[in-house]
């Protein structure tokens, strides 16, 4: 859908007819290089219409070519494919463009030449103009254009969505895709069925809805190490229900990096962490004191930040209170929940770290290893958080491995 925010659907009674004459030009194609045959594999013709012979200009008898967008006047719904039919001829030639941009539209023909069908919906408020070569029964060429507009559509009719990862970036083996819309999707169903992930090498995962305006993605266990992803959320213009439309589709592609698994048992105060597969390093750490007790249960790191203030108050910790803190450099800090969990350095609980658990619910460790920790991980990293009775929430954070595949995949739209 177009930025300046107005968007429609695509759908007109199928099989309006329309007749039109038609200009012969005899078997030449004119003076345009690009209106030569369709290629074999009949592949989408997008280059502009031939037959502009004036000599051998004449009537022919009217060929009537039928479309689903209508008569002149229509305004065009933006949720169908554009199709044209002919049944007095073959098509030579299909070009659908944006009248101001001369963006072509572009498109396929069935085997038989005598249907071309849009491969993408429309943008709102759009005029397009079309073209059209048929190829008659007796060897003549005949020409066509037409025109029509998509309706409009404001900025609150359209959903646009923002994925993560982001464009090129190296994840963690726990990452999922996540999509978020700025305006709720009621139809799950119709957005998820033109959503996909691909992966080299073949990955299976599904989808599993958090709620109206998010949905993720993950594998059935961590990605393989070096995976190349790809996602493709081809939602412009589809109907999201509610007289919402898709605004823009977005396609991402990044990869997965090294494996890091990070394994915190809160009871021992210790932290193996594991390195493609292998015990890199155990870290002495401290948890959650009684009432401030760690989150038990599979995290992954959301954020990082090479120094961070942590203001006890935006946890609930007010001033005043005999727990209140409020530090202005936290190095080496890596969030794993949204409501304030880290790994970071703790310097100053040295003394109890690898012995017993002081901390507010973050994992503390030495400045050394919390360096060391934070150069190996990324986005999307797993840290599997033992040994306490305080369990991890849903969506308190990326929580996507809290739960078996089997159940992950029961919030797809389409299972």
């Amino acid at each position: 859908m177009s930025a300046a925010g107005t968007r429609v659907r695509l759908a007109v009674a199928a099989g309006a007819a329309l007749t039109v004459g038609l200009a012969l030009s005899g078997c030449q194609q004119g003076n345009d290089a690009t209106s030569s045959a369709a290629p074999a594999d009949h592949a989408a013709a997008n280059g502009a219409v031939g037959g502009n012979d004036a000599a051998a200009a004449q009537l022919v008898s009217p060929a009537t070519i039928s479309s689903n967008v209508g008569g002149r006047g229509s305004k065009v719904p933006v949720d169908t494919a554009v199709s044209f039919d002919v049944s007095d001829g073959t098509f030579k030639q299909v070009r659908v463009a944006a009248r101001d941009t001369q963006k072509p539209l572009r498109g396929s023909f069935n085997k038989a030449m005598t249907r071309w069908t849009a491969d993408k919906l429309l943008e709102p408020g759009t005029a397009y103009v079309v073209q059209s070569a048929v190829a008659n029964a007796d060897g003549t060429t005949a020409t066509t254009h037409r025109s029509f507009q998509t309706e409009n559509l404001s900025l609150d009719q359209q959903t646009y969505a923002s994925v993560q990862p982001l464009q090129n970036e190296v994840v963690g083996v726990g990452m999922p895709v996540i999509v978020q819309f700025d305006i709720p999707v009621t139809d799950k169903a119709a957005f998820e069925r033109h959503m996909s992930v691909t992966a080299t090498p073949a990955t299976v995962g599904s989808w599993h809805w958090i709620s109206d305006q998010e949905v993720h993605w993950r594998p059935k266990a961590y990605w393989q190490s070096g995976t190349k992803v790809h996602v493709d959320v081809n939602v412009n213009g589809v109907d999201a229900g509610n007289g919402i439309y898709g605004q823009l589709s977005r396609r991402v592609d990044f990869t997965v990096g090294r494996s890091v698994v990070m394994k915190a048992n809160i009871a021992t105060d210790m932290m193996r962490v594991f390195l493609n597969g292998s015990l890199a390093r155990t870290i002495p750490i401290t948890g959650g004191k009684s009432g401030y007790d760690t989150r038990s249960g599979t995290k992954l790191i959301i954020e990082k930040f090479a120094s961070k203030q942590m203001d006890s108050a935006t946890v609930g910790i007010q001033p005043g209170s005999p727990e209140y803190y409020n530090i202005p450099a936290v190095l080496y800090a890596q969030r794993v929940t949204f409501s304030g969990e880290f790994l970071h350095a703790a310097p100053w609980s040295t003394y109890a770290q690898g012995s017993y658990n002081v901390s507010h619910g973050c994992v503390g460790m030495s400045t050394g290893n919390a360096a060391w920790l934070y150069g190996l991980t990324h986005r999307g990293d797993p840290v599997e958080v033992t040994g306490t009775h305080r369990g991890l929430e849903d969506n308190n954070g990326w929580t996507d491995w809290n739960e078996s595949f089997g159940q992950y995949k029961q919030s797809s739209a389409l299972n």
